[in-house]
């Protein structure tokens, strides 16, 4: 019989901080780092601060609430010249993110294209695949960028003599376009979205069961698309079902009227995706080429076309390959929207470019690009890790 004053053998050992235990020299050290890099940052910011009081140079953030006293050209909401620099940076944030947003999505959609078609059997679509992968990936994006905003203002006629693409006019004035009048029925519409996209992240889950149980698969794609389609439908019905539109007309001097997207939104958007999207194409081409070909064998073995093998097999277990690689692309795609100020686009470099000319606080207005930066970076980071995770092959 055991001794119970005798420690047991089952119990956990205690920790000893002792300079032969690795871990415990392990925790030192990045303490040690930590501490070493506070002291540098604070080293710089003091020494920096120091020099600026010396040389009578304003610092600080307060300048946000003053005047920007200028006006900018294109908005999602109405700015003038009396509102204060934290609105104006609101601008150039929304302005980005505008840009960013409706590229990657183009990016996506036509870089997939590309790289899919790289496996095309027709040798002419295999061969433009190609040729467009090398043209534009190898040329720099500034470049393409100037390109396209020479073709928006030297190539297209005048805003006098558009050319007209139905209700469309395209001239050097940009694009324009005609919009509904904002009313009840579109506010109800945008609720019966709503709705609509909670119904149609039902029925996937749905669907999704019915599978793992049955294994008959239902329409993952057009029978949701149908329902967002249906439930805004509905909700522009049931708010009176508003027809008015604001068209645009051509004027004397310039197309008056309707929606418009200037030419170098046009020339950013159009840079940004063909740019990216020659890259989109190889990280998808190289996804797929990761899934084994006995995968698309058994497809056809099981009487699946070509384009069912891709959509259905190939292209689902690529995802797990190409999300990484595809993260990297809209971050570089969301960094990139700074060479705007190039051409002329007021993004958020351009309004601190403005900010740091009339209120001469560099520092501040270059940390508020850092930070907006930052942050959108980090977000995108953290939703397709998130998305990553969802399509990460789960081990039983």
């Amino acid at each position: 019989m055991s001794d119970p004053s005798t420690p047991s053998s089952s119990a956990p050992p205690q920790k000893t901080f002792s300079w032969r235990s690795q871990a415990f020299r392990a925790l030192v050290y990045q303490c040690v780092a930590v501490l070493v890099i506070a002291l540098a940052v604070f080293y710089l910011a003091n020494n920096t601060a120091t020099n600026m009081r010396a040389r009578g140079i304003q610092s600080g953030f307060d300048f946000l609430t003053g005047a920007a006293g200028f006006d900018i050209g294109e908005s999602l909401f109405a700015f003038d010249s009396g509102e204060p620099y934290w609105r104006a940076y609101l601008v150039g944030m929304t302005n980005t993110l505008r840009v960013a947003v409706v590229g990657i999505l183009l990016t996506t959609l036509w870089g997939t294209l590309i790289g899919v078609g790289r496996f095309s059997r027709n040798a002419l679509v295999r061969g433009l695949c190609v040729a467009y992968v090398e043209l534009f990936r190898n040329i720099p994006v500034l470049l393409q960028l100037l390109m396209w905003y020479l073709l928006f203002t030297e190539v297209l006629p005048a805003s006098t003599e558009p050319w007209v693409l139905g209700p469309l006019f395209l001239s050097k004035g940009g694009l324009n376009f005609p919009i509904p009048v904002w009313a009840t029925g579109q506010l109800w519409a945008v609720w019966g979205a709503v709705a609509g996209l909670l119904a149609a992240w039902a029925y996937r889950r749905y669907a999704l069961r019915a599978f793992e149980q049955t294994g008959h698969s239902k329409s993952m794609f057009w029978a949701p698309l149908a329902i967002i389609l249906a439930c805004s439908v509905l909700g522009w019905v049931l708010g009176g079902a508003p027809m008015e539109v604001n068209a645009p007309v051509q004027g004397e001097f310039a197309i008056e009227n309707g929606g418009s997207l200037t030419p170098e939104f046009l020339a950013l958007l159009l840079g940004l995706t063909v740019y990216t999207a020659a890259f989109v194409a190889e990280v998808v081409r190289g996804g797929i080429q990761a899934v084994a070909t006995g995968q698309a064998e058994a497809a056809s073995a099981l009487g699946l076309g070509r384009g069912q093998t891709m959509r259905l097999v190939m292209l689902p277990q690529a995802l797990r390959v190409i999300i990484p690689p595809m993260t990297n692309q809209y971050l570089n795609l969301t960094k990139n929207s700074s060479l705007a100020v190039a051409i002329g686009y007021p993004d958020v470099v351009s309004i601190a470019n403005t900010a740091i000319n009339q209120t001469g606080r560099a520092v501040e207005c270059i940390a508020i690009i850092m930070l907006v930066y930052l942050s959108t970076s980090l977000f995108t980071s953290i939703l397709m890790n998130w998305y990553n995770a969802r399509a990460a092959i789960k081990e039983r």
